[in-house]
């Protein structure tokens, strides 16, 4: 079995920070490659612990993942943008 996910990384100061999405599971990383890396051991940890507490279908289905010949797909990602949106403050 396996699971897909999109990964979303931006930089905070010195570190780039790793997103898998919709699991919602982040870790962080000197380079983009090394956040790659401990999101996806992170990823798996993840899985594993919820599998192993018996609650990993249920957290799946609640994501919006489908289980398609064995596999749990993500959602379609339609877009990821950018915005902004101006903030008064008085």
């Amino acid at each position: 079995m396996y699971v897909n996910y999109t990964v979303q990384i931006w930089k905070e100061d010195s570190q780039f920070v790793a997103h898998a999405m919709p699991l919602d599971v982040m870790s962080s990383g000197q380079t983009p490659e090394a956040a790659r890396i401990a999101l996806d051991e992170a990823v798996h940890l993840f899985l594993v612990t919820a599998a192993s507490m018996g609650t990993l279908e249920e957290i799946l289905q609640e994501t919006g993942y489908k289980l398609q010949d064995g596999n749990w797909v993500s959602p379609d990602w339609v877009a990821i943008e950018r915005h902004s949106v101006t903030v008064g403050i008085s």
